[in-house]
C-alpha cells in the first residue's frame, strides 16, 4: 500500500501561483510514476501532469503547458506541482496518484493509489 497526502491548496487570485505537495509513505517512492489529476465542479476527473520514476520525463495536458511544472524529490518521497499564471478555469480539487508501471499514463484508471485531494480556488 502507498499512502498519499496532498497539501498546498487554497484560494488565489487569477494570475497568482500555488505549489502543491504530495507526500508518500508505505513503499519505495521511486518505484512509482506519479501523476496529478483534478476535478472541477460538475466535471469529470482529468489528467494534469505525470512524472517518471526518476524524474527525467514529464508529460502535461495542453491546457497547463508552460504554466504548471511537476517535479519530485525521491529522497523526501514527495511530488510537487508548481502552478503559475493560474486561471479561474484551474479551480478544482487536485489529486496526486501513484502508478506502479513505468508508463506516464493520462487515464485515472491506470493509477493504483490516490490521495484525498486538496482544493484550489482561483478567483477572477
Amino acid at each position: 500500500q502507498v499512502q498519499l497526502v496532498e497539501s498546498g491548496g487554497g484560494l488565489v487570485q487569477a494570475g497568482g501561483s500555488l505549489r502543491l505537495s504530495c507526500a508518500a509513505s508505505g513503499r519505495t517512492f521511486s518505484d512509482y510514476v506519479m501523476g496529478w489529476f483534478r476535478q472541477g465542479p460538475g466535471k469529470e476527473r482529468e489528467f494534469v501532469a505525470a512524472i517518471s520514476r526518476g524524474g527525467g520525463r514529464t508529460y502535461y495536458v495542453d491546457s497547463v503547458k508552460g504554466r504548471f511544472t511537476i517535479s519530485r524529490d525521491n529522497a523526501k518521497s514527495t511530488v510537487y506541482l508548481q502552478m503559475n499564471s493560474l486561471e479561474p478555469e484551474d479551480t478544482a480539487v487536485y489529486y496526486c496518484a501513484a502508478d506502479g508501471t513505468p508508463i506516464l499514463r493520462t487515464k485515472a484508471a491506470g493509477y493504483d493509489y490516490w490521495g484525498q485531494g486538496t482544493q484550489v480556488t482561483v478567483s477572477s
